[in-house]
């Protein structure tokens, strides 16, 4: 088992993980470190615990807005760009032939 060392709000943590995992572990650490001084501001530096628990709240609320409104991939503007060519298609098969 490999073992991971990091600070996250000032204080060490070291985490084990299964081998060749590192990476995505400091990955995560990383993500974690980037909301800690919004979080640290946010718990008024009571306590570590505190700045956790905004932590943890912060990503929760980036979970959730993700659920509310998934990206779908395809940008707005293709999707218009799309319906426009799908409705002249639909024009022309519509159209009788002068000739039958």
């Amino acid at each position: 088992m490999a073992q991971v060392s990091f600070e996250i709000a000032g204080r060490p943590y070291t985490v084990g993980c299964r081998e060749g995992e590192e990476p995505n572990l400091r990955s995560l650490v990383q993500r974690l470190e980037s909301l800690s001084p919004m979080a640290t501001r946010a718990s008024g530096g009571l306590s570590h615990e505190r700045t956790l628990l905004y932590i943890a709240l912060m990503l929760a609320d980036q979970v959730a807005d993700l659920e509310r409104s998934p990206a779908s991939g395809v940008p707005p503007h293709l999707i218009d760009k799309l319906a426009d060519r799908l409705e002249a298609v639909a024009a022309a098969l519509e159209e009788e032939p002068a000739s039958a």
